[in-house]
């Protein structure tokens, strides 16, 4: 996977880059295995969350990145 997008579901992104749940897990998204948060869009996560997406994303993003190197 190459980069997170905003309306990628939980599910689809920990399917394919596991190690991302830690940048999820620090925000206070601790239900990732739950079926309901897995179905969610990552926006919408952060909307339930009160979490700025795009900072999530950046982190996110940059981390795959550099994973890639």
């Amino acid at each position: 996977m190459k980069e997170v997008t905003k309306d990628m579901t939980i599910g689809e992104v920990l399917d394919n880059e596991p190690g991302v749940a830690y940048f999820f897990l620090q925000v206070g998204m601790h239900c990732l295995g739950c079926p309901a948060s897995r179905g969610e869009t990552v926006e919408e996560a952060c909307m339930v969350h009160g979490v700025d997406c795009n900072d999530l994303l950046s982190v996110v993003n940059e981390y795959l990145a550099n994973q890639a190197k």
